[in-house]
């Protein structure tokens, strides 16, 4: 899992960085098609050095992808559609989740593990040859050129305050979201006695509320016109209360609120937390913007997993869920000095 998470780092980066380069099209076609390939020799391996090593080139290729995808919808998407573009991008991501597992499951049961491979990479190759055939290469629209004067001087991603502050926020909400398949289920077992498939069905609620509320949410918020980060500060709010909440821990129904607290935390946060990264990025510079936004949920992915284990290992849970409340309000003071920081930036 280290392994997975260096790689799709390094991959995040690289695909930011070559899409300035030779345009995001091709970057997410070689992506798709050459992880797809991999998946088929991946079968193979089978020791376990050589199965970190494979893991971390095939992530590498396999996210490039996202970046070059984030800036593709700044081309393809008009400019008032790009946050519920994003949405839609969200939403697939998640009935893909949701429905992953389950099919592995069944692949593995009725034709065994090898079988699994042969399907996950032709799922790959198959869906970027459709995408070659049915989405033609565009050229960037004028609005994202006409970028603003003040945008353009930013020449470097590394000069620009704002965004690694916001890079901040989007890490440490990643690592609480992150608990929810890590410590969480954990928890549901340990403290609660919940079966593995009375913690599915929990979890699942989690899915099932994104793919009807999310959508809504976010055409009321751009309907409104209320910020982008004020919207990602109350999300980070609902995130922090998500986990004190579980300092309550007489009553399994708590679970519920909790996931409750912590899935409208997560509709408010992430779609527009892609959107801000991807207004923030002068042009150019967009791919770079991108790299560096995924790489703070893969770092988050390394992170998330480890600090919240070793806090339960050498605490307890109660002292877990203290401590990520805790960086839910930290999130929340950043949020508040992103907003005065832009205020002075005009």
């Amino acid at each position: 899992m280290v392994c997975f998470g260096f790689g799709s780092m390094l991959g995040s980066w690289m695909g930011g960085k070559l899409s300035d380069k030779i345009g995001f099209y091709k970057i997410m076609i070689f992506s798709l098609f050459t992880s797809g390939v991999l998946f088929f020799f991946l079968q193979y391996v089978t020791s376990f050095w050589a199965l970190c090593a494979s893991m971390f080139i095939i992530m590498v290729i396999a996210d490039m992808f996202r970046p070059a995808m984030f800036v593709s919808l700044g081309t393809y998407a008009k400019p008032e559609n790009r946050t519920r573009a994003l949405t839609l991008v969200r939403l697939a991501v998640n009935l893909g989740f949701a429905a992953g597992p389950a099919l592995g499951g069944l692949i593995i049961l009725n034709q065994g593990y090898q079988a699994l491979f042969w399907v996950d990479g032709s799922s790959c190759i198959i869906a970027i040859v459709l995408f070659a055939v049915l989405v033609k290469e565009k050229k960037v629209p004028e609005d994202l050129i006409a970028k603003k004067e003040a945008e353009s001087k930013r020449e470097s991603v590394f000069k620009d305050k704002i965004f690694w502050i916001f890079l901040f926020v989007c890490f440490i909400t990643a690592i609480l979201f992150f608990q929810l398949f890590t410590t969480l289920p954990l928890y549901h077992s340990e403290h609660f006695s919940l079966s593995e498939f009375q913690s599915g069905l929990i979890l699942s609620l989690n899915g099932i509320l994104i793919f009807f509320l999310e959508m809504p949410i976010v055409s009321y918020c751009q309907r409104k016109d209320i910020s982008k980060l004020s919207i990602i500060l109350w999300g980070s709010v609902l995130m922090a209360i998500s986990f004190y909440i579980l300092l309550f821990n007489a009553w399994a129904g708590i679970l519920i609120v909790s996931l409750l607290f912590i899935t409208f935390g997560e509709m408010f946060i992430f779609p527009f937390s892609n959107s801000f990264a991807l207004s923030r990025a002068p042009k150019g510079h967009e791919g770079r913007y991108m790299a560096l936004f995924t790489m703070s949920f893969s770092l988050a992915h390394i992170a998330s997993s480890k600090m919240g284990l070793e806090i339960i290992s050498h605490f307890n849970y109660q002292a877990n869920w203290f401590v990520m409340g805790t960086l839910g309000v930290l999130a929340v003071l950043c949020c508040v000095w992103l907003q005065r920081l832009l205020v002075l930036e005009k």
